[in-house]
């Protein structure tokens, strides 16, 4: 794809210096720019490499002296992620609409949009409709009554469980299953874990008389909201009665599980690994680090940020930051994390204390 400088600061909102006529073919990191790609050196850091590389262009911090790096153009950028968001976007070549594959299988109730495209083995099931420009890549599955709002991508592998109701736009990266039973089971007596927390502990635990596991079966299906994109591998379980439920904009990493029931406000952002356990509700923007766990039926409120390897056991009011294994707010974690890094220190003088009094003896 070539574009020229002034195409490129349009696309980023932003300022064009030099020759804005020049022509570009790719960004590129400056130390493997060649005369013909965009180099990326939003900071200062990179300007040594920049004046080393044959690139004629770059995109550069604020204040930047073209002269000095030897650049003919360059676009400046206020906020470097910004602007590597609308520059990827504008380098990124949407595929191109292929049609529906002669080996996909079309259930014939299902309802297709225009400009619809289905790769290899793509499957659609009874009552399954399409809203316009849907791409259905390779062995991806779409199941009986779900629905795919306009414009949605189903990258290769993905399955979408039966009564699953996508937005607009929503993507979904390979492998991921959308509509996947819950993991609910119960038993005709207290079940062992059911015991455990209701004595916590307390009481050894005994052979229940009847401990077969019984079905709860998910009738309640997923509903995405617009904008929503899904990482690889990544599962969101159907609702028992209710459907699970992700809002608008919401943006899931690779690896996640989110269970039965949750509920996820707009704009959330979810990293890799993270465990969702059944019927929690979060609200608005909130952040879940990687590896964030949390209890089932828990509420945490708007714009809450959890931190990596966080394990959220309770609930939580707007606006906090929180972290650490119980989860707490930022600074009561500082004070128990310097607390600990102090502990072995006070166990030593601790030590020395108890053998000064041991070698003194008692003081009359």
């Amino acid at each position: 794809m070539t574009l020229t400088i002034a195409q490129i600061a349009q696309a980023l909102g932003t300022v064009a210096h030099g020759d804005t006529s020049l022509c570009v073919n790719r960004p590129a990191e400056p130390a493997q720019a060649g005369p013909d790609d965009l180099a990326l050196a939003m900071s200062r850091n990179y300007a040594d490499a920049l004046r080393n590389s044959r690139a004629r262009a770059a995109i550069v911090w604020d204040g930047a002296d073209l002269s000095d790096l030897g650049l003919e153009a360059a676009i400046t950028v206020p906020r470097a992620r910004l602007a590597m968001a609308h520059l990827t976007q504008a380098f990124d070549p949407r595929p191109r609409i292929g049609g529906i594959h002669p080996t996909s299988v079309i259930d014939p109730s299902a309802k297709l949009g225009a400009d619809v495209t289905m790769g290899p083995f793509a499957v659609l099931g009874a009552d399954v409709t399409l809203g316009d420009r849907c791409r259905i890549e390779a062995h991806s599955s779409v199941a009986e009554g779900a629905t795919l709002g306009d414009d949605c991508w189903l990258h290769a592998g993905v399955r979408i469980g039966r009564n699953c109701h996508l937005g607009d736009r929503v993507i979904v990266q390979p492998n991921a299953v959308i509509g996947s039973d819950g993991f609910s089971y119960v038993t005709t007596d207290p079940a062992n874990e059911e015991r455990a927390f209701r004595t916590m502990g307390r009481t050894p635990l005994t052979p229940p008389v009847d401990g077969t596991r019984h079905r709860i079966h998910s009738l309640g299906g997923v509903v995405l909201g617009d904008d929503v994109e899904v990482g690889s591998n990544t599962t969101i379980d159907a609702g028992t009665i209710r459907p699970t439920r992700i809002g608008r904009g919401t943006k899931i990493d690779n690896q996640v599980q989110i269970g039965h029931n949750c509920v996820l406000g707009q704009d959330c952002i979810v990293c890799g690994h993270a465990g969702l356990a059944g019927s929690g509700t979060f609200g608005d923007r909130c952040v879940m680090g990687g590896k964030t766990g949390t209890k089932d039926h828990i509420t945490v409120g708007n714009d809450v940020v959890m931190g990596g390897g966080t394990n959220v056991f309770n609930d939580f009011p707007n606006g906090v930051f929180i972290m650490g294994d119980p989860a707490m707010e930022m600074p009561d974690h500082r004070i128990r994390q310097k607390a600990i890094r102090r502990l072995p220190k006070l166990l030593e003088e601790l030590d020395a204390l108890r053998k000064r009094l041991l070698k003194e003896g008692p003081n009359d």
